[in-house]
């Protein structure tokens, strides 16, 4: 019961945060004339994040290894990729700002995937169903690693509250740069990828 509790609220609060993120996005969008306004749209991307939102993982702070399934059911640890430089990224198909950086991430999976390994993992417990997942990733043809959270679990562990957020891992298992909060253009990976060891 505590879990199903726990489930919902999550639920809840990345339905309110997306809802949020959409609604500024399109103020901001409307008020583009104020230099404000311009910087908070950068090319660099911006996220929202309610004030009370609890913190992310620190950095210097091990990856929590959590259980999750590929798209083909097979299931992984997180500490299957212990040894790789990882972006841990955390989306859903309903996420505007998401699908705005997912393309940016298939071009730099296709040029550094050598160097570092995306994960991308879809906030399930708040999607439609597996099959709107499975649908949305082949129609776009995005070939970096996908994992399902249908329960919420990595979501949760990872104080994942606003889509989309990436963590920086090295290859130690450590959280070795800030978590961004918003979509990631391909030169802000570039840069990230030289930052991590």
């Amino acid at each position: 019961m505590l879990k199903r509790v726990a489930a919902a609220t999550v639920l809840l609060v990345l339905f309110g945060i997306t809802v949020y993120t959409v609604l500024e996005n399109q103020k901001d969008s409307n008020s583009a004339s104020s230099n404000e306004n311009q910087n908070i749209s950068s090319s660099e991307g911006t996220g929202m994040t309610p004030p009370n939102a609890p913190e992310g993982l620190k950095v210097g702070e091990a990856m929590p290894d959590v259980e999750l399934k590929t798209l083909d059911g097979e299931t992984v640890q997180l500490s299957d990729f212990k040894g790789e430089k990882i972006f841990l990224n955390f989306w859903a198909t309903w996420c505007p700002p998401c699908r705005v950086e997912m393309p940016e991430m298939q071009e730099f999976h296709e040029k550094y995937g050598d160097d570092v390994k995306i994960i991308a993992i879809n906030a399930t417990g708040t999607e439609k169903g597996v099959e709107k997942v499975k649908q949305f990733v082949e129609e776009n043809g995005y070939t970096f690693t996908i994992l399902l959270d249908p329960k919420l679990k990595a979501n949760t562990q990872f104080r994942a509250t606003a889509l989309p957020t990436t963590y920086f891992i090295g290859s130690n298992g450590l959280i070795q740069a800030p978590r961004k909060v918003g979509p990631m253009t391909k030169s802000f990976m570039e840069k990230k990828k030289d930052e991590l060891k």
